[in-house]
């Protein structure tokens, strides 16, 4: 198994290089979230010893469990909604949260944050392409999350993330992506997070400065 995640994990880097390349950007300036929801420590492991860092999980329970026994030195993404009820443990657990998708998480991480005695890194994550199935805040409505953010202490916005619709229609994939890079743009972050197994490459050369990448490293 360990093999064969490491064959997957040298052609995702050169799939990652060469759209680093299309677009202009070295690959050094393309983070990879591994996304190992659902996948065993020891697969978490075998990445790490590879040199991956970043990793990205959405149910508390099996990070938790996963974080305690994997190096301390790993960066924990949570990727995926998050109950308000979830979010102390969120907060104590994760170094960042992706998917803050409204005002009200906003203001309740940071009560936790503060309560952890830590300035939490996240995400704010924008419904760009407007399908009601998504999650995130609406584009006209970021400016009014961004203005709160900047109230909030115990949190620090350092980019956006968006999800494109599943579909064969890459004009449709492309055009989200060009939306969230445009509003990472013009709100001065450094951190545009999109693109997934199925896209990640449109998304790189759209200018996504991170991809969250599972099935490829895996199946």
């Amino acid at each position: 198994m360990s093999s064969s995640i490491e064959t997957r994990l040298i052609d995702l880097k050169q799939r990652i290089a060469a759209a680093a390349e299309r677009s202009g950007r070295q690959a050094q300036s393309i983070t990879l979230v591994a996304v190992t929801k659902g996948r065993p420590a020891s697969d978490v492991r075998v990445l790490y010893d590879l040199g991956v860092r970043h990793f990205g999980e959405n149910r508390i329970p099996e990070a938790e469990s996963k974080i305690a026994t994997l190096p301390g030195d790993i960066v924990w993404h949570m990727i995926g909604n998050l109950q308000r009820r979830k979010a102390a443990a969120a907060v104590r657990l994760f170094q960042r949260i992706d998917s803050v998708d409204r005002a009200e998480l906003a203001e309740i991480l940071n009560r936790k944050a503060k309560e952890e005695g830590k300035v939490l890194d996240v995400l704010v994550e924008v419904n760009v392409s407007g399908e009601s199935s998504k999650h995130g805040v609406e584009p006209a409505a970021l400016p009014k999350v961004m203005d709160l953010a900047l109230t909030l202490p115990n949190i620090r916005v350092r980019g956006l993330m968006t999800m494109a619709p599943l579909t064969d229609d890459e004009k449709l994939i492309r055009s989200t992506f060009i939306g969230l890079q445009q509003l990472t743009r013009s709100n001065d972050l450094p951190i545009a997070s999109m693109g997934m197994t199925s896209d990640f490459e449109i998304a790189i050369e759209e200018g996504a400065t991170e991809v969250r990448v599972g099935s490829a490293l895996f199946e």
